[in-house]
């Protein structure tokens, strides 16, 4: 499957103790099954799961868009691919998502150059805050400062490990390249 120290866990290898997570979120991805390696991490790992993928204050779309960049910022296939997936699932356009990899206009750019500051200066300048914050939100910006926090935890752990992009989505782009 791929020459990692921790390949994704199979079934038949899965912890027991996080059993109850293999049918749920963790046992649906390459990502979780390749975390399961430490079964405390991933079972601390749910709760910020649940809240920057599920119920963030950036809502789907601007979800999308930080996770696409910042997947683009680490070098991160596995990332790509996926959102590249989820984003066309939400209606989104492949110009927009591919617009990503570069800068894109409106509000968009300015969350992509948000994703970039962070990763670049470790910090949002307050000005670049201020107006993110009239745009989305201020709770938006915590959460987009966090979903780039939790989207580069794991590309750093892909990466490392070599995960796999998930069958299923790779089937998908060799069908239809972004």
């Amino acid at each position: 499957m791929t020459n990692s120290p921790c390949p994704p866990v199979t079934d038949a290898d899965w912890p027991e103790a996080i059993a109850d997570l293999r049918d749920g979120f963790a046992g649906q991805l390459n990502v979780y099954r390749t975390m399961a390696h430490h079964p405390a991490l991933v079972k601390a790992w749910a709760p910020l799961r649940q809240h920057v993928v599920k119920d963030t204050t950036l809502g789907l779309e601007r979800s999308e868009i930080v996770i696409l960049r910042t997947g683009v910022r680490l070098g991160s296939p596995y990332e790509w691919a996926h959102h590249v997936s989820r984003a066309r699932k939400l209606g989104m356009s492949d110009a927009r998502i591919a617009a990503v990899r570069e800068m894109p206009e409106g509000e968009d750019g300015l969350i992509v150059r948000a994703v970039d500051a962070l990763i670049d200066d470790k910090r949002l300048a307050p000005e670049q805050e201020e107006e993110l914050a009239a745009a989305i939100g201020r709770t938006a910006v915590f959460d987009l400062i966090a979903t780039v926090g939790f989207y580069s935890v794991l590309g750093y752990m892909l990466n490392t490990y070599r995960t796999p992009v998930d069958p299923a989505i790779a089937a998908e782009l060799e069908e239809a390249p972004l």
